[in-house]
């Protein structure tokens, strides 16, 4: 499986999450209320909603905004109205990166990003440029003890329906259908299993290895991405290598 740099992506947005709890729990709060707008307020009839909320618990986001963003986007309280869409380009080193946007001004976030990928010797691109690299794919993280079977991890995420597993530091990341996602979840709950997250994400086959600078100004191009209010995610096609791992901390 190839996830490498999605995982290293969530590892390094917890790591630095308690100097920018802002900015995550508007995002957040932004993800909540397009989810309960798109599909009602009941998180246990709107799995969009119930996986946002699950998130948005481990970012540490407190109970009231996370309500309060429910109410927002079912019209209970004074909303405003955010526009999803992507973005498309290039970072050093050639990679790709398909950006997920939350915005209520299109026209000003299109020039911030644009400015980011000027500052960073990236290019933004048209829509479509690298979006054929990439496919929509469900994505479950599991947390497990270290001394867990392997095997019986992977018997039980094949059974549920998933496609892919892959174990990675303290626990395994298990790939299925979009369709399946939920149902997976679920059947790994029932088995005991404790997920951490779980949602949909764009996977990528189509590897490139990034070092030296290019692979130091990625990471500050990474940072800034994910600074930025109106970036939800961030996926990449970038192959991490023992440079990167040193500089997202280990």
């Amino acid at each position: 499986m190839a996830g490498h740099s999605q995982w290293a992506n969530r590892k390094h947005r917890k790591a630095r999450q308690d100097a920018k709890k802002g900015a995550v729990f508007s995002k957040m709060a932004k993800k909540i209320s397009v989810a309960a707008r798109e599909g009602g307020g009941d998180p246990e009839a709107n799995s969009v909603l119930r996986m946002a909320i699950e998130e948005a618990k481990q970012m540490g986001v407190p109970n009231e905004n996370i309500e309060r963003a429910v109410k927002r986007g079912t019209g209970e309280l004074d909303s405003v109205v955010y526009q999803q869409f992507q973005y498309e380009g290039y970072g050093p080193g050639g990679t790709a990166l398909l950006l997920e946007i939350l915005s209520d001004n299109r026209n000003r976030t299109a020039a911030e990003i644009r400015h980011l990928f000027n500052k960073h010797g990236g290019n933004l691109g048209e829509s479509g440029c690298v979006a054929w690299m990439f496919t929509r794919k469900g994505r479950i993280i599991l947390r497990t003890d270290e001394d867990v079977d392997e095997d019986e991890v992977f018997l039980a995420a094949a059974e549920a329906g998933a496609e892919d597993l892959e174990p990675v530091e303290g626990g395994f990341v298990v790939m299925a259908p979009p369709s399946d996602l939920e149902a997976v979840r679920t059947s790994l709950i029932e088995e005991g299993y404790e997920v951490e997250s779980a949602g949909l994400i764009y996977h990528t086959d189509n590897r490139v290895q990034v070092d030296g600078k290019d692979a130091e100004r990625l990471m500050k191009f990474l940072d800034d991405l994910e600074d930025h209010e109106d970036v939800q995610e961030v996926y990449s096609n970038f192959e991490v290598s023992d440079e990167l791992v040193a500089l997202y901390g280990g």
